[in-house]
Parts: C-alpha cells; sequence; structure tokens
C-alpha cells in the first residue's frame, strides 16, 4: 500500500508541537473560497437554503448531534438500541434482539418506504384553491407530506387474524397526469408539467449528486479546525459502526419515489383520490367525469397496471366563500351514488402568513426524490428571497387535513387491502399450495413435444401467461394477482405470508423465463426473511437468503437478462443492512454483499463508494469475539476499511469525512489520534504507520486550505506587493540593515507589561525554556 502524497503547502498540525520554536508560528489565515460570495456554491446568507440542507440531511435519528456545530451534521451518535438486547447466539439474532450499540434505525426505514400509494386527481376549482395558499403543486403537494406518517396508532390484521398497531405507518400520494410522463412517449406532457421535476425516482446518478451537495455544504459551512481543537478534551459519544447521516440520506433517497414497473406493483395505486371543489355547478357530473377520464381516458396508467382500484372521493369546501349548509347537502348525494368511501375536506381559502395567531407552518416531505430535490436546491441558490418559502397554514386547516388522513387510511384503505389479501390467499394462493398446483407447475416447466421455450424463442409457449415480447403479465393473470399479494402483505407487515408467496412466484417467473419478474420475486423472499422477527439458522441463511440475493443481483446486472443496476443496488443495500442486524455470525455475509457492490461495475459512484467502504468497515466492527483474547473478532479489518474510506473522502476533497472516518479507523486500532506525549500515534505495523501519517497530514492540509488557512504567509505577502507593484500601485523599496554588536532596546511586552526591560536580566540566568543557542546564526533568523 502506497501512501498518498502530500499536497503542497501541508502545514503542521498544530495539536503536534515538535519544538517550542516550531510552536510559535500559527497558519496564517487568508482570504478563503468560503470568504466569497461568487467562490461559495452555497451562500451563508441564505436562510432557505440552510433550511432546507438542515431538514434533509438531519434525518438519521433525533438525538444526533453534530461535532462541528454546522446546520449538517457530519457525525451520528446513536444511543443503545431501543430493542432490548438478547443473549449471545450464533447468527440467530432477530430483529428483536439487537446487539448493544446497534440501531434498527435501517430496517425502520424499510418499512417506511415499501407503503401503500394512492393517486390523486382534482378538478380546476381545487387546484386553483390550493395555489391561493400558496402551493403550486395543488391538492398533491398539500397531501403528501401528511400521508408521510399517519396520526395516531394503525391497527393492522394478519393473516391469521392476529392485530398489532404501528405508530409509524404512512402512505404515498402519486398524481395521474406527471408522476410518470415517460410512459406515454410524451403524450400526456404539457408546458407545466415539462418545468416540473419527476416524482420518480430509480435514478443513482441524481441521488449521488444530492449527497454530493450535501456534502458540500457541509464542508463550507462548519466552525473550522479550531471548534475541534477547543473541544478535544470533551468525551466523545462515539458508537461504533453507526451510520453517518449522508448514508441515511443516500439510502432514503434511494427508496423515495419508487418506479412504476411491471415486475412489482409498490408502485401501483392501491387507491385514488378524486377531489372536487364545492364551487363546482355539477359536482356529481364532475366526479363521474374525472372518473371515467382515469378509468378508461387519457389518463388510464398502463395496461398492466390494474385500474379497479378503489376510488376515495373528497368535496373540498372553502370554509371563507362557500356555503356549509349546500356542501353538506352535496355530501350527502355523493355518499348516496359512490358509496361510503367519500370526505367532506374544509380548508380556508385566504392565505395565512407567519405572523399569524394560529399559523403552523407545513410540514416538510421528506420522501421526495432525488430529482425534486436537486430542482428544489437549484431554484433556492437563484433565488433572492431570504426568507423561508414554506407556506403557512391555519391550525383549523392542519387538524382538518390530519383527520381526513387518519380517515382515510384507517377507514378504507387498511381494510381494503385486507379484505384483497384474505380473497387473494384463498381463491389463488390456497390452490397453488395443493396437490394440484403442484401438478400445474409441473406442466409449466415440462411443456411436451418441445416447447418454443425450451428451444429458446422469444415466443411464448401456449400455458404461459408471460408475455416476453412486451415483458409483463396481465393484471388479471394469477401470477400477477399473486405479485399484488406477496406485496399487499409486505406493505401491510406480513412477512410470513408474503415470504411463503414470493418463494412459489419464484419458480413460476423462472420456469417462464421472466428473469426480472424472478429477480424481483427473489429480492423481496429475502427481504421478507430477514424482516421477519423470527431467529434465522446459519443454514437457512446460506442456503436460501444467500441463494436469494445472489439469483436477484446476477439477474438485474446481467445484460442479457434486461440489466436494472439501480434494483441491484438497491437489494445489496437494503440486504447488508438487515443482515448486519443479525449479530456476529452475519456480520461477514453482510460485508461480502456490501463489496459486491463495489467489485460490481457501473453501481454506484465516488460517492457511493465511500459510504459502501463505511458500511463494510461497520460490518466487521461489530464482530468482537468470544473469550479474554476476543477470538473471531474482525477489529482490525473494520480499522483497514475505515482507513480505505477515509482515503476515499480524502480524494474527493471531502476532509470532514476524511478525518472521521481515519479517527473512527484508529479508535478500532486501540489508538488515539494523539498519544499521551503529545507525539503521533503508534502502529504496530510499520508501513501502516507511514500510511496513516501522511494520510492525516494530507486531510489536515486539505481541510486547512477548505477554512482559508495557509502556511508560509511572509511569503504570500510578498508576493501580493509583487502583483501590486506590477499593477502600478507604487514601487516597494527594500532597505536592508546591517546588525550591530551594540545594545538594542527591547520593544515592551505585550504579555506582561510590569516586567523590568532585558538589560536588567544579566544578573541571573535565563530560563531553559526560553534560552537560546550560545551561537546563533542572523541568516538563520530571517535577517540579511
Amino acid at each position: 500500500m502506497t501512501p498518498p502524497q502530500p499536497q503542497d503547502a501541508t502545514p503542521k498540525p498544530p495539536n503536534l508541537p515538535q519544538n517550542v520554536e516550531a510552536s510559535a508560528f500559527l497558519p496564517k489565515h487568508r482570504a478563503s473560497p468560503a470568504s466569497s460570495l461568487s467562490d461559495l456554491p452555497y451562500r451563508r446568507s441564505n436562510p432557505s437554503l440552510s433550511k432546507l440542507f438542515e431538514s434533509t440531511t438531519s434525518i438519521s435519528t433525533s438525538n444526533s448531534r453534530p461535532s462541528s456545530g454546522t446546520a449538517t451534521p457530519t457525525a451520528t451518535t446513536v444511543p443503545g438500541s431501543v430493542f432490548s438486547p438478547g443473549s449471545r447466539s450464533s447468527g440467530t439474532r432477530t430483529p428483536t434482539s439487537l446487539p448493544p450499540g446497534v440501531s434498527d434505525e435501517y430496517r425502520a426505514l424499510i418499512q417506511r418506504a415499501f407503503v401503500p400509494h394512492v393517486a390523486v386527481l382534482a378538478d380546476a376549482e381545487t387546484e386553483a384553491l390550493i395555489r391561493g395558499k400558496g402551493i403550486d403543486g395543488g391538492l398533491l403537494e398539500l397531501l403528501r407530506p401528511f400521508g408521510e406518517q399517519v396520526p395516531g396508532k394503525v391497527t393492522i390484521r394478519d393473516s391469521i387474524g392476529a392485530s398489532k398497531s404501528h405508530d409509524d405507518f404512512g402512505v404515498r400520494f402519486v398524481g395521474v397526469e406527471d408522476a410518470y410522463p415517460d410512459l406515454r412517449g410524451g403524450q400526456r406532457a404539457s408546458t407545466e408539467s415539462t418545468r416540473r421535476p419527476r416524482r420518480t425516482g430509480g435514478d443513482v446518478s441524481q441521488i449521488e449528486e444530492v449527497v454530493d451537495r450535501h456534502l458540500q455544504y457541509s464542508e463550507f459551512n462548519h466552525q473550522g479546525p479550531s471548534a475541534d481543537y477547543l473541544n478535544k478534551g470533551e468525551p466523545a459519544t462515539n458508537v461504533e459502526g453507526a451510520g453517518s447521516p449522508f448514508y441515511t440520506l443516500y439510502l432514503r433517497r434511494l427508496l423515495s419515489g419508487l418506479p412504476i414497473v411491471p415486475h412489482e406493483t409498490f408502485a401501483h395505486p392501491v387507491a385514488g383520490i378524486i377531489a372536487i371543489s364545492s364551487s363546482n355547478p355539477h359536482p356529481i357530473e364532475e366526479l363521474r367525469r374525472l372518473y371515467n377520464r382515469q378509468h378508461d381516458g387519457d389518463l388510464r396508467f398502463p395496461q398492466w397496471i390494474e385500474n379497479d382500484f378503489l376510488r376515495y372521493y373528497v368535496l373540498v369546501h372553502d370554509e371563507e366563500n362557500g356555503d356549509i349548509a349546500k356542501s353538506n347537502q352535496t355530501f350527502d348525494s355523493m355518499k348516496r351514488h359512490f358509496g361510503l368511501h367519500c370526505h367532506l375536506l374544509r380548508l380556508k381559502s385566504q392565505e395565512c402568513i407567519p405572523s399569524d395567531d394560529d399559523s403552523v407552518r407545513l410540514p416538510t416531505c421528506e420522501w421526495i426524490s432525488a430529482g425534486e430535490e436537486l430542482a428544489e436546491i437549484q431554484k433556492r441558490e437563484t433565488t433572492d428571497d431570504i426568507t423561508d418559502p414554506t407556506p403557512y397554514f391555519p391550525d383549523s386547516d392542519i387538524s382538518s387535513l390530519r383527520t381526513f388522513m387518519r380517515e382515510l387510511v384507517t377507514q378504507s384503505i387498511i381494510p381494503n387491502m385486507e379484505r384483497s389479501v384474505a380473497t387473494w390467499n384463498e381463491q389463488i394462493l390456497s390452490r397453488r399450495r395443493g396437490l394440484s398446483g403442484r401438478f400445474m407447475s409441473l406442466s409449466k416447466r415440462w411443456t411436451p413435444f418441445g416447447s418454443s421455450r425450451n428451444s429458446g424463442s422469444a415466443s411464448p409457449s401456449s400455458n404461459s401467461n408471460y408475455d416476453s415480447l412486451q415483458g409483463f403479465y396481465r393484471p388479471d393473470a394469477p401470477e400477477a394477482i399473486m405479485r399484488r399479494l406477496a406485496d399487499y402483505c409486505f406493505m401491510l407487515r406480513d412477512w410470513k405470508l408474503a415470504l411463503s408467496t414470493y418463494d412459489i412466484l419464484r419458480t413460476d417467473f423462472q420456469n417462464d423465463k421472466a428473469w426480472r419478474h424472478y429477480a424481483g420475486a427473489s429480492e423481496m423472499a429475502a427481504l421478507s426473511a430477514l424482516m421477519a422477527p423470527s431467529p434465522l439458522s446459519s443454514k437457512t441463511r446460506s442456503e436460501n437468503i444467500d441463494t436469494w440475493i445472489e439469483a436477484a443481483s446476477y439477474s438485474y446486472t446481467d445484460r442479457q437478462r434486461s440489466a436494472a443496476p439501480y434494483y441491484a443496488l438497491r437489494t445489496l443495500a437494503l440486504a447488508t443492512e438487515l443482515l448486519r442486524l443479525r449479530g456476529s455470525s452475519a456480520a461477514d455475509d453482510a460485508a461480502r454483499w456490501a463489496t459486491r457492490i463495489l467489485e460490481a461495475p457501473g453501481l454506484v459512484g465516488q460517492v457511493g463508494h465511500a459510504l459502501i467502504t463505511e458500511r463494510i468497515s461497520a460490518c466487521y466492527s461489530i464482530r468482537n469475539g468470544v473469550g479474554t483474547y476476543r477470538l473471531g473478532a474482525r477489529r482490525r479489518k473494520a480499522a483497514l476499511w475505515a482507513v480505505l474510506a477515509a482515503e476515499a473522502w480524502w480524494r474527493q476533497q471531502r476532509s470532514q469525512q476524511a478525518e472521521r472516518q481515519l479517527d473512527a479507523a484508529l479508535r478500532l486500532y486501540n489508538t488515539r489520534a494523539e498519544s499521551g506525549d503529545g507525539g503521533p500515534v503508534s502502529l504496530p505495523f510499520d508501513e501502516m504507520q507511514r500510511f496513516v501519517d501522511s494520510l492525516r497530514q494530507s486531510i489536515l492540509s486539505q481541510r486547512l486550505a477548505n477554512q482559508g488557512f495557509v502556511e508560509g504567509g511572509d511569503e504570500e505577502e510578498e508576493e501580493g506587493k509583487g502583483e501590486l507593484g506590477n499593477r502600478g500601485v507604487g514601487a516597494v523599496e527594500e532597505e536592508k540593515e546591517d546588525l550591530d554588536q551594540g545594545a538594542r532596546a527591547h520593544r515592551k511586552s505585550l504579555v506582561n507589561p510590569l516586567l523590568p526591560p532585558a538589560r536588567s536580566l544579566d544578573s541571573g540566568p535565563l530560563s531553559p525554556a526560553l534560552e537560546r543557542g550560545e551561537k546563533t546564526d542572523p541568516l538563520a533568523e530571517g535577517f540579511e
């Protein structure tokens, strides 16, 4: 391993003085890129931009504390898990018996990512009412932040009738007009929709750019090394293996805006909202027109999406300009025509300002796609408005929206999904589990007389429901219904039924050579098994879960099987985090799958490479070993990966992250940043010692350069004088002075002005700390 070459003008660390004379010269502060608005990537004087980065990067935990006092934290402090730690069992840990210091943060993140999706369609009057309140996106943008977490606890019944309450359940709202603009080849694109960023994610390059923007903001908006130096004596509460907020942001954006694709139904709508305004003169006719437009008209979803989902009708009443008696009559008429899935939403049309007594700031939407966040960052960078653009709503509107959200989820969406799961489980899945279902699977596998599927032709066989030319199953096919059943169970957190259904689908998709569907079923089968609270033995993990992850990652990355690198990255990243929660024995498997991300070409960029390298170190760090000698520990391997992560961050000019990883590596090596006598660290390997010393010097030089500190300020002053002379400001005259042997008057001391002159000190010896050599060379002192 060759140590990196230090950059030019590398200053010596202030906390490692070698002698008294060297310690008297401190780095001089110069004009830095952070002091110029033209060179700054993010202006410090823009509170709206700071609020945007603060709201999106401090998402790891509520207890995270910034290490440098910045709005964007650079280190995460994760306390012990909320679950009680269980006994040490090799590889059989469950999500409810986590090792001490290991947080279930990413498991909760996965639960909140795969949730039901609801389509939103509103008439022109409703959209105008919402835009008048300061929301340009209309009703959809108003509902999105309230659906991310339903108020109160949501009770869900599983397939065996057992009920369980959850306090973190939510839904995602999507638009039927502009959420999927690429599905119809531009037929639905309009002047307004083309300017609006896509709400659909799946673009890894945009995810990398978003995280890089946050890293750049954090790099240029912190207090500098002086604050860290002053706080060096404070006890640090670092937890080994804790994920950084930037990795949490990376994983959240990876799971935000799930693409709508044929091989999985998570982004397919389970319900649809059709909203009209109370000012509409013909409300019932308008509701029917919107329904027909979405069901059979120009807003219909693609043919591989089930279009007969639940419709929920909403009447938006204007509290200030409408008649409540007339709205109640219209609402009663809606319930007579369309059933009980209706709601009367009462809102005020007047825009609210922050100075109002009952004004409440609209919640921020966390689950936005990377494209949306990039567009918002660029918008706030170019605007001159220093105020926060987030609108304010009256408290009565906020209460009405939360009540509407809870009724929608608890009284309509959840019961409808539970009934669908029970029906599909009884009518389709039970038959496939029986003897007749097994014979049907065998008949599909062994087609007589050399079918087209065995001969490798692209045309499907007669007994297959898979359309190989278009690459999907029709929504009424048994395979498509079973896939919706499995996805519904996963969203309702019925892991056992979801696992059994995915396992059956794997065989069907493999027989039909539907490789994208086969990869999706294998991915979700592995995630369902890892999300389940039941323990997993090493044999089950190696024979089943590893096989499913391998099949999914291979099918997602194989070019001959319709490569999908985004889904391959999602499979390996989620499997890594869930395996890490299973304890010491599964930590090696988690690190192995994370290493696969780095080895696969084109899965991640530079930012993702550094973040995944951090997680590999975190996987190895949880193996503490057994006994006095900690047999089986992986601390040195974890430290090595932490050093590699520090080097990766250093090459990307991210000195804060590089320093954090290097400190983590030294803790894993059972050393500190400095020894007790103030000297450098001491590692048992000479090559590693030289590499770490060189890397630390390079990181410190990079950090000081970013903050405007540089060594050798006299040379810069001389260069500045030369530049002024070249510009014609005036010639600089230099006057040489010869040192005489006579006594010279000393200037008055700035430290203690009461001291006598230096001549009166001849009667006594000098202090050894202040005494210089007997023979002094004037040239060595910098004089001529």
